[in-house]
């Protein structure tokens, strides 16, 4: 008798090292892949526009590679319980099996699903395929899960391992009879405005795209990637986030072309690159533990930190977003996440350290707005990195660091560049004065005004923190 066992992805979307699918053809006869588009199961966290963009299109190519091996990718949308149910009586299918989400919403869910589907004898099993480590394997010697990366990263070295490969499967048996299936347009992701005009000439979702990238990268840039990582002017990182966030690519497949052998990597690009991964880890790991930090500050002396009212900072706010603040290194920034879907790393420090503490906006602003507009926006990295600036999270920059835009700038930009790559109504500035605040000598008088005082508001923003601190 043949079995048939549904496979059920999410953030995963990729053939080779995907432990559930493996799992699947090898113990099965028939397999039916699907993906259900459930957006109310994030509850407050609904994907935002950009990573919707990216799903559509990584979505048509995961179809597309399934199509090639004799089989293809079941559409549903609507509760994930109902819809798998559905196709369950639809197939006939004896087992489900899917790779792990962290997220709070997610893992409520997933428990669930699987102590009904095994209360009704159907086979119910979830594979670690996200991340290196699963948060339950490095933890503290008394079992509590780290607050600090170092020593985190310390752990993870300690007990690294060859990351498990599996190959991707040449062919899928497809099930008996097909189960209805829509459409990838039917779920309606793509932006109703011509907002992501420009991603398709910057990004090339898929599996094959983000491996395409992973080698380019290894073969001519990790080298110097310890030096170059905080060089917006430069294309010295991977951009690989938005593959890993997808599952399109795998932290083992990662780990793995950086040191063939499966190894800690020996040279100090690749280690410093791996030392990037081992932040996501980190901030998964963290959400995990902490499933209120999407919308709570970690530390609770933060719960009544002097944030500024909405009514009073609506303006600024929107100046932020809309990348005129007249601090050029800010604008810079924040134009290249409008237009491009993504930002340079040290560009996102830049950018979040002058929205909470020049600005003295709570950090949750930043942080839904990173949300809509990134491709690459993962809730743990994102709530992680929001509450490092502000202060409040784990392993939190020291509350008297605020960046200096202007100098930020001068450093990791100076010869312009970047700026002059995103504003381009200052490129007729001078190298001296182009990082400068509007209103410096010699700058135009079309800039726009600064929106604050650096100094000033950097004083404001140490005496709001020493209350908490003392607090």
């Amino acid at each position: 008798m043949t079995s048939t066992a549904i496979v059920w992805f999410r953030r995963d979307l990729r053939l080779a090292d995907n432990p559930a699918l493996d799992h699947a053809r090898r113990t099965h006869d028939r397999v039916v892949p699907v993906f259900v588009w459930d957006p109310d199961a994030e509850g407050d966290w609904k994907p935002g526009s950009a990573s919707r963009w990216w799903l559509h299109h990584s979505l048509l190519r995961l179809d597309d590679r399934l199509r090639q091996r004799g089989s293809r990718l079941i559409i549903a949308r609507g509760q994930s319980e109902r819809e798998l149910a559905r196709i369950r009586n639809a197939t006939g299918a004896e087992a489900i099996y899917w790779n792990r989400l962290y997220e709070p919403a997610f893992v409520d869910r997933d428990t669930r699903l699987k102590a009904d589907w095994t209360e009704r004898g159907i086979t119910a099993r979830s594979f670690g395929g996200a991340l290196l480590f699963e948060p339950q394997q490095l933890l503290k010697d008394d079992g509590s899960p780290y607050l600090v990366f170092t020593p985190f990263w310390k752990r993870m070295q300690y007990r690294w391992r060859s990351p498990a490969a599996s190959p991707e499967p040449r062919a899928l048996t497809p099930p008996a009879r097909w189960p209805a299936s829509e459409r990838v347009a039917d779920l309606k992701l793509l932006p109703g405005t011509d907002w992501a005009g420009e991603f398709p000439a910057r990004w090339e979702p898929g599996e094959l795209p983000a491996h395409r990238r992973l080698d380019e990268f290894v073969a001519d840039r990790v080298g110097h990637y310890a030096q170059g990582r905080d060089r917006p002017d430069r294309h010295g990182t991977s951009r690989l986030s938005p593959h890993l966030h997808f599952g399109e690519l795998s932290p083992g497949q990662v780990a793995r072309a950086l040191n063939e052998s499966g190894e800690l990597p020996a040279g100090s690009g690749a280690l410093s690159f791996l030392r990037e991964i081992a932040w996501r880890e980190f901030s998964a790991h963290l959400l995990f533990h902490h499933p209120a930090l999407p919308d709570q500050p970690l530390k609770d002396q933060f719960r009544d930190f002097p944030w500024r009212d909405k009514s009073d900072y609506a303006d600024d706010l929107k100046a932020w977003q809309q990348g005129r603040t007249g601090f050029p290194m800010v604008d810079a920034g924040m134009r290249e996440l409008w237009r491009t879907g993504w930002m340079h790393n040290r560009v996102r420090m830049i950018v979040a350290s002058f929205l909470t503490k020049n600005l003295l906006i709570p950090w949750g602003e930043g942080a839904r707005w990173f949300w809509d507009t990134l491709v690459d926006a993962d809730l743990a990295n994102n709530s992680a990195g929001w509450q490092w600036t502000a202060g409040s999270g784990a392993d939190a920059a020291p509350y008297f660091r605020v960046f200096n835009p202007v100098l930020q700038g001068q450093k990791f930009d100076p010869d312009g560049t970047y700026v002059r790559r995103w504003c381009p109504e200052l490129a007729q500035r001078s190298d001296r004065l182009l990082h400068r605040e509007a209103g410096a000598e010699e700058t135009g008088e079309d800039d726009p005004r600064p929106i604050v005082d650096l100094k000033g508001s950097r004083a404001r923003a140490l005496a709001a923190y020493d209350e908490v601190r003392k607090g």
